[in-house]
């Protein structure tokens, strides 16, 4: 497979846990993108929404069975502030989603096409060697809307996506200009090589979601001290990628501005037996839509460091 990463590249993804990648999607393709996004938010029928809200709040966390089953369908999340106390909205549904997943990159051909269709995705996750057989899972189209888009505080993506050991890796591509003023992402450089995993994001056996534990108190107390440090802001181009190792500590603030925020973004696990996705994860493989297999063949750079 050719190589599409640098040395210096693939070296600074591991010192920094993320790295941009300036121009990665083609113009057409970004807008491709960005015009199918918009074309689905319109022909979603708002009236039979169950009008479900997403937060990634601790204490709120979404977690209703509209939500808990979206892992193979594409689906409609909005934004807090977008509805009302008795559940109506407040503003037209084109500045209303907050997000639509998580199944794009399986059931929509564009997604499918910059996704699971695209060399040059597959390029990146044989450079980088995080996995020897990785699986394609939760897609999604972040909006960002203005002025009410929502800040994502201090996260990693493995709480979500939580596999045994730890395995995740983020693309995330800009479909818009990101700036500080509508929500751009912002990194703590190294936190992944400092800063367990601590908790993880499950399905509650009472029902919904909730954080279960997953380290001692010292430990954890040794994570919120590893998590302090200055962030940097990674203001983005369309077209631009960034990659996100599971384990970066990362956020954006509120959108601001005037202007929405539109960003796609998929994730990889390895598959077992290499790394278990247990049934605890919110998100589950169906017999209809298993995990797909990103590389057609496994990463031999990585099962032989003869390869690498």
């Amino acid at each position: 497979m050719p190589e599409l990463l640098t040395q210096d590249q693939i070296n600074q993804f591991h010192r920094n846990g993320y790295l941009l990648i300036p121009g990665f999607l083609s113009a057409e393709e970004t807008t491709n993108l960005l015009q199918r996004s918009k074309q689905l938010i319109s022909e979603f029928p708002i009236e039979s929404h169950p009008r479900t809200k997403f937060t990634t709040a601790d204490d709120n966390h979404v977690g209703d069975d509209y939500f808990l089953s979206s892992g193979d369908k594409i689906r409609f999340f909005l934004e807090e502030d977008a509805v009302d106390k008795d559940g109506n909205l407040n503003r037209e549904k084109e500045k209303a989603v907050n997000k639509i997943g998580h199944a794009l990159h399986e059931l929509d051909p564009v997604f499918r096409k910059v996704t699971l269709e695209n060399p040059k995705v597959q390029a990146v996750a044989h450079d980088l060697a995080m996995h020897v057989d990785p699986v394609a899972l939760q897609s999604m189209i972040i909006c960002k809307q203005p002025e009410i888009g929502g800040e994502v505080g201090e996260h990693n993506d493995s709480t979500f996506l939580y596999t045994d050991p730890p395995s995740a890796l983020g693309f995330w591509f800009a479909l818009e200009r990101c700036t500080p003023l509508n929500g751009a992402l912002s990194f703590l450089p190294g936190s992944h090589l400092t800063t367990p995993i601590t908790k993880r994001f499950v399905r509650l056996p009472e029902g919904g979601t909730g954080f279960e534990k997953i380290v001692p108190p010292e430990i954890e107390a040794q994570a919120a001290t590893s998590a302090q440090g200055k962030y940097i802001l990674e203001a983005c181009s369309p077209g631009d990628l960034v990659l996100i190792h599971g384990a970066v500590l990362h956020k954006s603030e509120r959108n601001t501005s005037s202007h929405t925020r539109f960003a796609y973004t998929f994730h990889m696990i390895e598959s077992p037996p290499r790394a278990l996705y247990d049934a605890k994860n919110w998100l589950q493989p169906t017999s209809s839509m298993p995990f797909s297999h990103v590389l057609s063949e496994p990463n031999l750079k990585l099962i032989n460091p003869a390869f690498a």
